[in-house]
């Protein structure tokens, strides 16, 4: 009898609980988050402006109640120190502009520093103060801040001038021949002449001719014959763009899978004779031409991309025999990942180039000689990854890039800056604190300033030298004092083992501002698995929109499950062929072992939300997962991979189309829907065609399915705007709190 008793009251203290979320006062307080936390940090980045000698530099502050500082640093000692008197700066400006100004609050944003003057803009006016005596001078009418869009349009036109598009005219360097493309056709016409000569007599509109670049002495032409491509199209219908008019149609071409892509068979025009001589290589079936002629035009070298993205080589071009030779033959038994961490620089001087790969595991740079095709060294090596490289010292033979996964102990995600010498020697961590960096140089690369910061740790920069990575001094530590009274609290980083018991999984978990340990909390995961990137914050900020959602009485949780970049190749190649994966059994591990800790997770109430591939995942969720996912927001989604751009897609599920695409597709599989689901999308979608989702709908339909549907007139691609935002958090509160929205306590 005590047991049922105890029993009872548990159950109606279940229902008071309940009751407190989804309230009209949870929507009221999740809207105004983002206001009432935005403004509330201070000391958080800086903008250094170094001084002319390249040892000092100067920045401003931001700080509480609208007032503002000026620092200077001299990087040679450390020393931090107000750029100037404030308050007496304050003082003469006010008198000679007949302003009130004060100190804390001056009314300007940048300035200079040139022999012993301050520069600055206030009050419409150039000012010049002498800082031995505070003496200022009216320099005359400030310029105009506003942007010179004339300028700025001429820069752009200079930019594309000695271009040549499909039908434009290429001059040789000496000036002496002009080739143009005409009737699908070649021509030239020399300089002093004003008859063109007909270069070839079979261009088509099937097979037309193309011109792609000259040799250094301008004794040969490097040409193509095309074969156009056969994309598809994306159609959009407009329906609403006037109301009381009929909906119109917009067309445009888009590539999906399995598209005829155009091809490039590569020739080689001789100025001796005109001669045209054909290159010894495949065709070009996938991307354009990059080539790099040696300086002396005896050969070129061009980039060559087998479609299918597993295969990669460099390939070098004989200009008098055409005849050519494989310097680099990059393969891969998945893919190579075009779309993050192929990279690769020539060294012509040295006869060298730098190239990225992951034959070994992880993204590393290797050190080719371009003349035999062999690796002289690595440049990188170790179980963590070059993340991008920022540049190539060739004067120096040393490499600046980002890593992840170089400390030990540390979120693997999180981007360190190091420097290496080209024959792998010499490398150098730049950057300390555990956090992710960001980072800025001084104009003679001997310092660095360094920002890091987690979503639970505000940023702190710091000077660094770059000799060695030793601190120089602390500059900024942020202060989140008002933030946190506003009632802020911190996205937790988690991390637990994934599907294999061994590798780490990384997340966030993110609770309302009135968490109650005692109240058992609904699970939405907001999801984005596409396996470009990684997708989880790892720096800090005041205010993210799953912040919003957590407010109206649950527990939001981001998660980077394997089939994602940034880790291991091995991590990555769960995705291939495989997106429909999207390492859900890693998630529900990590949310699984997320309640263990934490029991007021309630993992029979778990929702999912996401927009693009992650509208793809979120429906996936209830098709291939619908025993753990409940719920599921699946905006603007790309559902069908065959129908997705071939950009991406190809990439990741490979190339030819296979079954697999059908298989994962979630058209193929909409009759296996369990649990609640809302489809959004916007009907003028460019990105992902509309009709992934109409064609998951009929599916749906055909299968008797019971579902949601929002299609957003003049939307494009998108989680479906405000009023998508609003939809979408009505639907958790409605089916994971069981409760209908806005309600009143």
């Amino acid at each position: 009898m005590i047991r049922t008793t105890t029993l009872l009251v548990l159950c109606a203290l279940s229902a008071v609980v309940a009751v407190a979320q989804g309230s009209r006062a949870d929507y009221e307080r999740a809207d105004r988050l983002r206001r009432g936390w935005q403004d509330k940090t201070y000391r958080v980045r800086i903008q250094p402006t170094w001084f002319a000698e390249g040892t000092r530099f100067w920045y401003r502050n931001r700080l509480p109640g609208g007032t503002s500082e000026f620092i200077v640093v001299d990087a040679s000692s450390g020393k931090r120190a107000p750029a100037f008197d404030h308050g007496r700066l304050a003082g003469v400006l006010a008198e000679m502009a007949g302003k009130t100004c004060e100190g804390s609050k001056l009314p300007f944003e940048r300035i200079a520093f040139e022999d012993g003057m301050l520069s600055f803009n206030a009050f419409s006016r150039k000012w010049r103060c002498a800082l031995a005596d505070y003496t200022l001078t009216n320099v005359g009418a400030a310029p105009s801040e506003r942007p010179n869009r004339r300028g700025r349009n001429e820069r752009r036109n200079r930019g594309r001038r000695g271009r040549t598009g499909g039908g434009g005219t290429a001059r040789s360097p000496d000036g002496r021949w002009r080739v143009r493309v005409q009737d699908h056709d070649l021509w030239v016409t020399e300089a002093d002449s004003s008859e063109p000569r007909r270069l070839t007599n079979d261009g088509t509109e099937a097979r037309p001719w193309a011109f792609l670049s000259w040799s250094p002495d301008s004794k040969t032409g490097l040409v193509c014959r095309v074969e156009p491509g056969a994309p598809g199209d994306l159609l959009n219908v407009e329906t609403s763009k006037k109301h009381g008019e009929p909906a119109t149609m917009r067309r445009r071409s888009y590539a999906r899978p399995g598209d005829k892509m155009t091809t490039r068979e590569l020739h080689l025009l001789k100025v001796e004779g005109w001669e045209q001589l054909a290159v010894e290589a495949d065709l070009i079936d996938f991307r354009s031409v990059r080539v790099r002629w040696r300086a002396d035009g005896g050969s070129f070298t061009y980039d060559k991309r087998d479609r299918g993205h597993q295969r990669d080589r460099v390939i070098e071009v004989n200009a008098a025999t055409g005849k050519t030779r494989t310097i680099i033959d990059e393969r891969s038994q998945t893919f190579i990942d075009h779309y993050h961490k192929a990279w690769s620089r020539y060294l012509d001087d040295t006869g060298e180039i730098l190239w990225a790969s992951e034959r070994d595991g992880w993204n590393h740079i290797y050190l080719y000689d371009a003349s035999t095709g062999r690796v002289k060294n690595r440049v990188t090596t170790g179980q963590w990854l070059v993340r991008s490289v920022i540049d190539v010292d060739v004067t120096k033979r040393q490499l600046w890039f980002q890593a992840c996964g170089v400390v030990p102990g540390e979120d693997p995600y999180h981007v360190h800056h190091m420097r290496v010498n080209f024959d792998g020697t010499g490398l150098v961590r730049l950057t300390d604190g555990d956090g992710t960096h960001s980072v800025s140089y001084s104009p003679d690369k001997k310092y660095i300033v360094d920002t890091y910061s987690r979503v639970d740790l505000p940023p702190v920069s710091e000077l660094r030298r770059t000799s060695n990575g030793s601190l120089v001094c602390v500059l900024e530590r942020a202060e989140i004092s008002e933030l946190e009274a506003a009632g802020w609290r911190p996205p937790e980083p988690f991390v637990a083992k994934g599907r294999d018991g061994q590798t780490d999984i990384w997340g966030i978990i993110v609770r309302p501002t009135n968490f109650d340990a005692a109240k058992r909390y609904p699970v939405i995961e907001y999801i984005y698995a596409g396996p470009h990137d990684s997708h989880v914050p790892k720096s800090f900020s005041a205010y993210r929109s799953i912040h919003a959602v957590a407010e109206l009485g649950f527990v939001v949780v981001q998660i980077d499950g394997m089939g994602t970049n940034n880790r291991s190749k091995a991590f990555l190649d769960v995705c291939w062929k495989n997106i429909g994966d999207a390492g859900f059994p890693d998630r529900k591990l990590w949310i699984k072992a997320a309640a263990k800790k934490y029991p007021y997770l309630d993992t029979t109430k778990v929702g999912i939300y996401g927009t693009s591939a992650g509208g793809q995942n979120a429906l996936g969720a209830l098709l291939f997962h619908g025993d753990f996912y409940k719920a599921a927001v699946a905006s603007c989604g790309c559902h069908d991979n065959r129908i997705d751009k071939a950009s991406w897609n190809e990439q990741w599920m490979g190339y030819p189309v296979g079954p697999h695409y059908a298989e994962q597709s979630n058209v193929t599989q909409a009759g296996r829907l369990t649990g609640r689901l809302l489809l959004i999308v916007g009907e003028l979608d460019t990105n992902v065609p509309p009709e992934s989702t109409f064609q998951v709908v009929d599916a749906l339909i055909k299968a008797d399915k019971d579902f949601d549907l929002i299609v957003v007139p003049g939307a494009g691609h998108s989680s479906g705007g405000r009023y998508g935002e609003r939809r979408r958090r009505d639907f958790f509160v409605r089916h994971l709190l069981g409760k209908e929205p806005r309600w009143e306590p």
